[in-house]
């Protein structure tokens, strides 16, 4: 019934689509196994894409070749760029997205791929001999073979939702839990844990009083995520708003905790520390009078509404009665209420580097199996699982990322040597190399590295050098071109900078905070009509690059030193437990986690700089 698969991916939402893309686009034979086709690539969740930190991380997927930007693009009603008022390594896009048309798109967009076949079925356990993984196992009983696996069950490995005193097991509302796979993976030795993850309740758009709200519109002049031609734009927008709880809505919530699963230890796992419930915001700021909520629409043409900043698991009739006490709510009326839900992870420090698991070869774990939380974390765990799993079948190197690359570099190091205790989100914060990875650059840092592996197209890696080559002619030009004092002088005062006495280069005018190219085109005429030959993105790389040259170059010395530890290699089989210098909690992390670089090796938790120093000793030896 079946042939033999290059790689097996086990559901399909984000993780698993982008696995399943990127390993069929490779050249290798992909089945897609999902418990339900007409759920492929779901927002569970809020209907948006991007954000601070994972709006980088969706160009960072596009730039590679992956499809998370253009099905984002496609399925678009409202585009932000985030933080225009920091500085550039804080700029992040993000999108409000046609929940319906986002699944349609990603169906699509595989069903077009003829590497890829899907399998409508639960899948109860793999197949493992010799410690390698050779296939899955189907509720039916059905054994189908494949050279490797991906898993990306998101919340559903034996998912339980609750609200309030009521729960039942379950994936997502309305979907079953998968059963068999943590049972078996423990059996191998892995390690499981739980977590938890919650949502709003949906309302009726047309039972609110928008009067009541702030408007929040999409930017002026919208962007968008992926870097090719096969998306523009948006050419309108539909609007959010946001609106607030107050005093009463919170007092209402108050009557609920003795019956929250929250609150009466129902629920054991963790939830994520930094998209708390409504129930934990007023337990844990009990000093705040109010809660910001976004009030934002889940498509084109649906009446049906997110109540983002709303999540609980508290009982449907006090969700109700407190919603209802928050402006423009008044008459609301709710399709579903929120829920919490809690599933089964596998701490990530039993993985390597490449996303397949140390236990079982040819196994790989990618999304909220890892303990991420996240479309865009998910999405970006499946591309790197689907590359790695179809690059191990075709007996090629490991393609991995390093910290100083991209934030899914930064994303997975963290989850391999730190682990993580609680849902794992980006945030700028995480990259200590931020100001390389921006979000404008994604496609400079790693459209060669996907072009290189067969994912990213001749077109995207022509375009990057078109830009790189322009940028660079830009900017040379800035330096040469001089504007006189008396052509510059009355508009510098006018726009609050100091005016000049002497002839000065363009660009040294474009380091002073108060001039950018906008400001540059109303000097001179001739300049404005020099800039306006070249493309948007042109102008914005070179602007960056000369206003920030400095510390670009801070940031690149420093990642010049570290790659020295990042070229150290250690041995897979050396032995830590035969070095006795080493301190007791430095040796057992070394050896649970077996860092394959000195690098690598300093980023674990427990391992200290006098281990560090020991190990170079050794290692030299």
């Amino acid at each position: 019934m079946f042939d033999q698969y290059d790689v097996i991916v086990v559901g399909a939402g984000h993780a698993g689509c982008e696995a399943a893309h990127a390993a069929a686009k490779m050249g290798s034979k992909v089945l897609l196994c999902t418990m339900n086709m007409n759920t492929i690539a779901q927002m569970s969740c809020n209907p948006a894409m991007g954000g601070v930190a994972k709006g980088q991380i969706v160009r960072e997927i596009d730039a590679l070749g992956g499809m998370s930007g253009i099905i984002s693009d496609k399925s678009m009603i409202q585009f932000r760029m985030l933080n225009r008022s920091k500085g550039p390594a804080m700029w992040s896009p993000r999108s409000q997205n046609d929940r319906m048309r986002f699944a349609e798109e990603w169906r699509l967009a595989l069903e077009r791929n003829p590497n890829v076949d899907f399998w409508q079925e639960m899948v109860t356990g793999i197949v493992v001999k010799g410690g390698r993984v050779v296939g899955v196992r189907t509720g039916m009983g059905i054994e189908i073979t494949g050279k490797s696996v991906v898993l990306t069950n998101g919340t559903f490995l034996n998912g339980i939702i609750h609200i309030g005193e009521k729960q039942f097991g379950g994936g997502r509302t309305g979907e079953s839990a998968s059963k068999g796979i943590t049972e078996q993976l423990v059996e191998l030795g892995f390690e499981s844990g739980r977590m938890k993850t919650g949502t709003p309740p949906r309302v009726d758009g047309r039972s609110l009083d928008y009067s009541k709200m702030e408007v929040q519109f999409g930017d002026e002049n919208p962007e968008k995520f992926s870097y090719s031609d096969e998306t523009s734009p948006l050419k309108e927008q539909r609007t959010c708003w946001i609106t607030y709880t107050n005093k009463d809505v919170h007092q209402t919530l108050e009557t609920g905790f003795d019956r929250s699963p929250m609150f009466n230890g129902r629920i054991q796992g963790l939830g994520p520390r930094y998209c708390p419930s409504i129930e934990d915001k007023i337990n844990r700021f009990a000093e705040r009078e109010r809660h910001q909520i976004f009030v934002e629409p889940e498509g084109w043409n649906t009446v049906e509404i997110y109540v983002n900043g709303f999540s609980t698991s508290l009982p449907e009739d006090v969700q109700y009665k407190a919603m209802r006490q928050i402006p423009g709510f008044e008459n609301a009326k709710m399709f579903r209420p929120g829920y919490a839900i809690e599933y089964d992870f596998f701490p990530p420090t039993q993985l390597s580097l490449t996303l397949e698991t140390k236990l079982v070869e040819n196994l790989f774990f990618a999304g909220q199996i890892n303990g991420t939380t996240g479309y865009e974390e998910a999405g970006s765990q499946g591309l790197i699982a689907g590359i790695n799993a179809s690059l191990k079948v075709q007996k090629k190197d490991p393609f991995i990322l390093q910290r100083s690359e991209a934030y899914i570099g930064v994303l997975i190091d963290d989850l391999i040597n730190k682990g993580t205790e609680e849902p794992y989100r980006m945030f700028t914060s995480r990259a200590e190399f931020r100001l390389l990875l921006r979000q404008d650059n994604a496609d400079i840092r790693l459209t060669e590295r996907g072009y290189q592996i067969g994912l990213a197209e001749q077109s995207r890696l022509d375009k990057v050098q078109s830009k790189k080559e322009e940028t660079a002619r830009l900017i040379n030009d800035l330096k040469q071109k001089k504007l006189e004092p008396a052509i510059s002088n009355e508009i510098l005062e006018e726009i609050g900078t100091a005016t000049i006495r002497e002839k000065i280069s363009i660009e040294k005018l474009l380091k002073r905070p108060q001039i950018g190219v906008n400001e540059l085109k109303m000097l001179d005429k001739d300049l404005e009509s020099y800039l306006s030959g070249f493309a948007q993105d042109v102008l914005e790389q070179a602007e960056i690059q000369i206003k920030y040259d400095s510390y670009i170059e801070k940031e690149r010395q420093m990642v010049e030193k570290l790659s020295n530890m990042e070229d150290f290699k250690i041995p897979q089989k050396f032995d830590y437990l035969q070095v006795p210098a080493l301190s007791a909690e430095g040796r057992q992390k070394l050896n649970k986690i077996r860092p394959i670089t000195l690098g690598q090796a300093s980023r674990i938790s427990g391992v200290s700089p006098a281990d560090l120093s020991i190990l170079t000793v050794y290692l030299g030896r």
